[in-house]
């Protein structure tokens, strides 16, 4: 028999376990796990078993070495994310995910993503020309408005211009039933009747029919617009068989609530760090005004934007958009000692592993200048994980990477952004790790 424990944790609620404590206040919860009882902490959600790991050796063995023992976690496969994003490439398993992520993968090749970079660029200057000197804006919506339509514009060849406030209220609906990872939403059907099902319902068939339609649109001329959906189309697997329009539509969802969700989120992060560190703007506009001189950045300036894409990785390190990745034990077996039985709940929260002081001298700090080649050579693998890790790591990581980059350096360039004074930043860690009530900034010109 085997003789591996049972980690500790807190006891919570005799039947709900500690999901009121976890819903209160998620972040402050999974910080004070590792303090009170280690590496490995094991909590009771309701009827579920969770543990939780704070060690990157514990999180590679989830990711990588034994990734085929755990799939995507019970949030994952609720009956409102599968509505969401059906079998797409986050909520699939097995065959027929390695089957989907290999007709996928060509269409995120870099030679292909680097070919939206003039797009990019190109929206973002645009949005920033609406922009006047003065004015206060939220700027995680307008991150938002813009990442959206660059996705809709690299995914299916379209402007959402005209659209974009009816696809942003439906997707705001879609949000509301992600605002906690511990509730019994996650449990409980979806399908009953309430007003919050019916409006989440309605949401989901207004981009559906969006997809749908352009889908159909594509399929019936037959020709390659040089975007994600026709390599999607034309991706045909070893036996020749290609994408159902049920398959396309869930990828394509997929990659779309990915694609704007990520990145704006990233970006917004960014500015208000870069607001509340001077010193890390100035050094950003150096190089801004060393490597680009004034001019639109292009593909070719990237190796060039070091520091820029240092922000990035500080910025994913503090606030990491997917704030912490989770995955279920598909069958019993052991992490670090303990015994993990099977339908085990498994969550490393990236919030924390980024702000750990065994790997990040100090870590609180906002310091882009940490991420030397030197540094990063001699990081342990999981101590930084913003896009997951393993086989499953997001197929979308170098496009992000790109996009945060040219937009960053596309609006650094002319603007300088202020946080409102009168405005409190407050964290939501909801289906991703949102500013509750967005970010206030004044604009000022450079």
């Amino acid at each position: 028999m085997s003789t591996a424990l049972v980690p500790q944790g807190p006891r919570g609620h005799f039947l709900l376990g500690v999901m009121a404590e976890f819903n209160r206040d998620s972040l402050a919860f999974i910080e004070r796990l590792p303090r009170e009882y280690g590496d490995v902490a094991r909590a009771r959600f309701f009827y579920l078993w969770a543990y939780f790991l704070y060690n990157p050796e514990h999180i590679e063995q989830v990711l990588t070495t034994e990734n085929r023992n755990f799939i995507k976690p019970r949030s994952v496969r609720s009956p409102f994310f599968c509505r969401l994003v059906g079998k797409g490439l986050l909520t699939s398993e097995g065959d027929f995910w390695r089957r989907q992520r290999r007709l996928a993968q060509p269409a995120f090749h870099r030679g292909r993503i680097n070919s939206y970079g003039e797009t990019m660029v190109a929206y973002a200057e645009a949005m920033a020309a609406s922009w006047r000197e003065g004015e206060t804006r939220d700027v995680h919506e307008d991150m938002t408005h813009l990442t959206m339509r660059i996705v809709t514009r690299t995914l299916f060849n379209t402007d959402v211009t005209h659209d974009a406030r009816h696809i942003n209220d439906a997707l705001k609906v879609i949000v509301e039933p992600f605002s906690s990872q511990a509730t019994l939403k996650w449990i409980l059907d979806n399908r009953l009747p309430t007003p919050a099902n019916r409006r989440f319902h309605q949401a989901v068939r207004q981009i559906d029919a969006f997809i749908y339609r352009i889908i159909n649109e594509r399929r019936a001329s037959e020709e390659d617009y040089g975007d994600l959906l026709s390599m999607l189309l034309r991706a045909q697997d070893e036996d020749g068989t290609q994408m159902t329009d049920q398959q396309l539509r869930d990828e394509a969802m997929t990659i779309f609530l990915a694609g704007y969700e990520t990145t704006s989120l990233a970006l917004s992060w960014a500015w208000l760090l870069l607001a509340q560190n001077p010193e890390a703007e100035a050094k950003l506009w150096q190089e801004l005004d060393e490597m680009l001189g004034g001019r639109a950045p292009q593909m070719a300036d990237m190796p060039r934007l070091r520091y820029t894409e240092m922000i990035a990785k500080e910025t994913m390190r503090l606030y990491p958009p997917a704030y912490i990745v989770g995955r279920e034990a598909a069958t019993a077996c052991e992490i670090g000692g303990y015994s993990v039985p099977a339908g085990t709940q498994v969550f490393m929260p990236t919030w924390v592993v980024h702000r750990d002081a065994r790997f990040f001298d100090s870590p609180e700090e906002f310091r882009p200048e940490r991420w030397t080649p030197e540094f990063i050579e001699q990081l342990p693998r999981y101590a930084y994980f913003p896009f997951g890790g393993g086989p499953r790591a997001c197929i979308g990581n170098n496009f992000a990477m790109m996009e945060f980059i040219l937009l960053l350096a596309t609006i650094a360039q002319k603007f300088r952004l202020r946080l409102a004074p009168e405005h409190e930043v407050k964290l939501k860690p909801a289906m991703s790790l949102r500013p509750a009530q967005g970010i206030k900034v004044r604009l000022e010109k450079r």
